[in-house]
């Protein structure tokens, strides 16, 4: 451990502390892996908003220009014909209330869930297991849907679901240190846009309180907060 530790402290040195641009943290990012793996990328909001209150939540998805790096194992609960849909858009496993009971006996080999509408009923008896890994299908997240051929090519092209934590924080992937730089810049713009136009009506005050960008391994680096909401406008008003 020592020796991470080491390596750690060096790269951290490297971080001026001050705020950064994101196109002027991505590579300095890059530059500082020393991992042995291809580390996740990850972009962190700390918002100024309350989740205890329901109308201060936040949570969306993203379909991120150039994906994750690597496609999620999708599987599909549905019924009839949104079965074969769901095969053909590529879901890595489908089924109806057998796959329900394949879950409830224990089998988690997947990564994300969509089902059909009709079938939540039975999807329901999984609360207890899929909740507290965040896996539960949602409509907000277009996870129960009837449009799974859809749902399921999103997931894959690399469709990333954030949600708020108890203590006002978003984090999520936003691709790999391997990535070329370009793509990672783009990824996590397309991520703070979508998380600024998720803010809740009753948030009041400031809404983005900090941004950081870190790998795996390494230290986090500050993110100026003010040009990542210019250039979320920006190219909101290009729409």
């Amino acid at each position: 451990m020592s020796k991470t530790g080491k390596q750690f402290a060096a790269a951290k040195v490297k971080v001026e502390d001050r705020f950064y641009l994101i196109a002027e943290a991505v590579p300095l990012l890059q530059s500082l892996k020393f991992a042995k793996f291809d580390e996740t990328v990850e972009m962190t909001m700390r918002l100024g908003v309350d989740p205890k209150h329901a109308d201060q939540m936040v949570r969306g998805t993203v379909v991120l220009p150039h994906g994750l790096g690597r496609s999620k194992k999708v599987i599909v609960i549905a019924s009839g014909d949104k079965q074969k849909e769901a095969q053909d858009a590529g879901a890595d496993d489908v089924g109806g209330e057998e796959l329900v009971q394949k879950i409830q006996g224990g089998w988690m080999d997947f990564e994300a869930i969509v089902a059909t509408p009709d079938m939540m009923r039975e999807v329901g008896k999984l609360g207890r297991v899929l909740g507290p890994r965040g896996l539960m299908p949602n409509p907000k997240t277009g996870t129960v849907t009837v449009d799974v051929a859809k749902a399921v090519e999103e997931i894959k092209a690399g469709k990333v679901e954030y949600r708020v934590d108890k203590a006002g924080v978003v984090h999520a992937p936003i691709g790999k240190t391997s990535f070329d730089k370009q793509k990672l810049i783009d990824n996590a713009n397309a991520l703070a846009a979508s998380v600024l136009k998720a803010k809740p009506v009753a948030a009041k005050g400031k809404y983005v309180k900090g941004i950081h960008l870190s790998s795996t391994m390494g230290p986090g680096i500050r993110i100026d907060t003010v040009s990542v909401e210019a250039g979320a406008k920006d190219r909101d008003g290009d729409h």
